[in-house]
């Protein structure tokens, strides 16, 4: 299904992901990651282990495959360890070459050599919409959209920024990913309000007419939640700076879109059809594991076995009894 969206918008227009049109990816990660205490006490929840991979740096591989260059780390004071992770250790990589692991050691190296990597720091935890901004100092004065990628969203299977950049090449703007949720959770995400586009050849792209931040049931336009994938015209900083708190306090990247909205901006939004998982909760993450671990060919058929035999209703284990 996933393809079929892919080529059905490349057209005569399509761009392979070494032509993409943004150059600087943003991760926010200056979250405190509350949900996962006590384990973020000291592990910056971006830095979890998907199997034996962190989130953020699946998130920086998914970046690079689709073009990017940069990867702009928006990070909280004290919070370091995000960072680190894309720098090299030379003594961990010395020892693991003289001790042999050499495959361990290719693993050790990926990240650092995926994008370069710059932090910036987001002293207050004022929002999205106020993390993204602190990305606009470090930016080439030429470059005029930027990818935001939320490390909580795995997208799967990759390619959705492809789609997104050649949705944007064609019409301009801003384009952002949606996923389909059942309506009794339209609560928790930012929701798009959206129309047909009449000469798409993809029905998955959609004009956004506004979007609402965690509406209430009743309110939401639509089951269209935002997925942690955006393509952003540089104008969004200007917007971030004209909007006032919105939901929560915070400044919400949201709002600052819907203003680009109705200044007449275009803002479209892909629609994908696979899966997503969500990091940002053990839930979430644990499905993330599990389903990653079915896919690895060292892992997989150990653990579907496994499975099977803990979800079989006979699965009763007992204490040894006392001699």
């Amino acid at each position: 299904m996933y393809m079929t969206e892919k080529a059905a918008e490349q057209g005569n227009e399509g761009a392979s992901a070494s032509e993409a049109d943004f150059r600087t990816a943003v991760v926010p990660a200056a979250g405190l990651g509350t949900r996962f205490l006590p384990a973020t006490k000291t592990v910056p929840k971006e830095l979890l282990p998907v199997v034996d991979t962190p989130g953020i740096e699946l998130v920086a591989s998914e970046a690079a495959e689709s073009g990017a260059s940069r990867l702009v780390i928006v990070t909280s004071p004290g919070k370091d360890g995000v960072v680190a992770h894309f720098v090299e250790d030379l003594v961990l990589e010395s020892t693991l070459a003289e001790r042999g692991k050499f495959q361990l050691l290719e693993k050790v190296r990926k990240a650092q050599g995926l994008l370069d990597v710059t932090s910036v720091v987001q002293e207050e935890p004022l929002g999205l919409g106020h993390a993204v901004a602190q990305a606009e100092a470090v930016l080439d004065p030429d470059e005029d959209v930027i990818a935001v990628l939320l490390p909580d969203d795995l997208v799967l299977p990759r390619g959705v920024l492809d789609v997104m950049n050649r949705v944007r090449r064609k019409r301009g703007g801003s384009v952002l990913c949606a996923i389909d949720v059942p309506k009794d959770q339209v609560s928790a995400y930012g929701v798009f309000d959206v129309a047909p586009v009449p000469d798409a050849v993809n029905p998955n792209v959609l004009r956004v007419k506004g979007m609402v931040e965690k509406p209430d049931l009743d309110d939401a336009p639509s089951t269209f939640a935002a997925a942690g994938r955006y393509l952003l015209d540089r104008a969004i900083f200007d917007a971030l700076r004209r909007i006032g708190p919105g939901a929560g306090g915070e400044l919400q990247l949201t709002d600052a879109i819907s203003l680009l909205i109705d200044e007449g901006h275009p803002v479209h939004v892909v629609v994908h059809r696979g899966s997503r998982h969500d990091l940002g909760n053990p839930g979430g993450y644990l499905r993330a594991a599990v389903d990653f671990a079915l896919e690895r060919e060292e892992y997989g058929p150990a653990l579907r076995e496994w499975l099977q035999h803990r979800l079989d209703p006979a699965w009763n284990p007992q204490l040894t009894a006392d001699e």
